[in-house]
């Protein structure tokens, strides 16, 4: 039997200093703790013949869901490609290829073939969590993690970060007990997992415990907020908590401290900032210049759109929210005709009539934002983000009900926000305004 890490899951090197450089760098992509760029590079310099270090590189660019480092990722993949590597490393390769085409669907496969022969390889989990994430399969983002956790013995010092991910895949079906319990179990000893902690915030989001979630996040803040990828994420669940309380003069204080364009270089981590100023935009709030803030260093040309389309439609608020409406077109336009892979299908099922109604509702036609969105709100999860990301089509829908006195409308979907949130100032500031 030939070199395995930690784990037992056989690896392609047998330089123990290229070992250490590529488990700290896993420890980084589950805990978002700096990015595992340096590390991964030291470990191809202690082992330039080491495959695995540069899928992994690529794989973290991947996640990153940024066009603009696809050649990056798909040149460390080539190098790799010419390395020869165990048979689990190939399987590696091969599913990252196939990411990186744009095959988000067939990368899932590869990943779960090789949990099904390594059940605590935590690359493939993680990998295979993220874009179950991105594409919206919550059954998914449950299944993965609880079949493979009985491979996990206790005292694993990374199992913590597996129970993060089961816990967000409970949240994401429903199960918000079980899913609460579980992020606790994860955070209950000494690793610190933002994933976790933001299971456990998403439990209290959905059921409208907005007081307990700003206690919970500011309790824990120690685990995600310094030197964190994960923390404007973790931000903006602090300012929907405020919003759901209807202060919205907090929601905006986080945003200008946490969330605007000097945290948030990344595509990925704008997208909190255009989501919660589109919320506070819906309710009538000042946002003063921050779009344009926002937009700031966004590439937000047609030329950076098809590649997610749930990056596009927050791209699309910014330039609602400046007034930009011709290149708002441009960009619903160039979404639909540049994507591909399994992109293409997100975009045309969902992507694109929620931009379309997003665009009559900046136009001030209610009536038609309704016909473009309300038909795929149900199937709205095929585009990727969580429950609590894709409230806001429900809050644009009842903004637009509002506007046009679509009380029917209204109704339904108030009755179905009261199953979860039945009392919360937000709550109630929609029933006034739809009544």
């Amino acid at each position: 039997m030939g070199p395995t890490d930690a784990r037992g899951n056989p690896v392609g090197t047998a330089s123990a200093a290229a070992l250490a450089h590529a488990e700290t760098a896993l420890w980084r992509l589950v805990s978002f703790f700096d990015a595992p760029v340096a590390d991964l590079d030291a470990a191809i310099a202690a082992d330039p013949g080491w495959l695995l270090p540069r899928v992994m590189r690529a794989g973290f660019l991947l996640t990153l869901t940024e066009p603009s480092l696809l050649a990056d990722a798909r040149s460390q993949l080539a190098e790799a490609a010419a390395l020869g590597a165990p048979p689990r490393e190939r399987a590696h390769l091969a599913a990252a290829q196939r990411c990186a085409a744009g095959d988000w669907d067939g990368a899932g496969q590869d990943w779960d073939a090789i949990l099904d022969a390594h059940p605590r390889d935590l690359l493939a989990l993680q990998m295979a969590h993220l874009f179950d994430f991105y594409r919206g399969d919550a059954p998914q983002l449950r299944r993965r993690p609880e079949r493979v956790l009985p491979f996990w013995p206790h005292d694993d010092p990374l199992r913590p970060y597996v129970l993060g991910m089961h816990a967000f895949g409970l949240e994401e079906c429903h199960a918000h007990d079980q899913a609460e319990a579980v992020g606790r179990e994860a955070v209950a000893g000494v690793a610190k997992v933002p994933w976790a902690t933001h299971a456990v915030a998403h439990v209290m989001e959905m059921q409208g415990r907005f007081d307990a979630g700003i206690a919970w996040l500011r309790e824990r803040q120690a685990d995600w907020s310094e030197g964190n990828g994960f923390a404007g994420h973790h931000w903006w669940h602090l300012a929907l908590f405020h919003l759901e309380g209807l202060d919205t003069a907090s929601a905006l204080a986080v945003h200008d401290a946490h969330l605007d364009s000097r945290q948030s270089p990344l595509t990925l981590q704008r997208l909190d900032g255009a989501a919660l100023l589109w919320r506070l935009h819906l309710l009538g709030a000042d946002v003063g210049a921050r779009w344009d803030d926002l937009a700031g260093g966004w590439d937000l040309s047609p030329d950076a759109a098809g590649h997610s389309a749930f990056n596009d439609l927050h791209g699309l608020l910014v330039l609602l929210g400046q007034r930009r409406l011709a290149d708002a077109d441009a960009l619903i336009e160039a979404a639909g005709t540049r994507a591909a892979g399994s992109n293409a299908a997100m975009t045309q099922q969902v992507g694109l009539p929620l931009m379309r109604g997003l665009r009559a509702f900046a136009h001030r036609d209610s009536a038609a934002a309704i016909r473009h969105i309300a038909p795929v709100r149900a199937q709205a999860h095929r585009f990727g983000g969580s429950h609590a990301q894709r409230d806001l089509i429900a809050q644009t829908l009842l903004a637009a009900a509002a506007a046009c006195g679509d009380k029917a409308l209204a109704r339904m979907l108030l009755d179905e926000r009261r199953r979860d949130k039945a009392h919360t100032p937000l709550t109630e500031e929609w029933t006034r305004r739809t009544s």
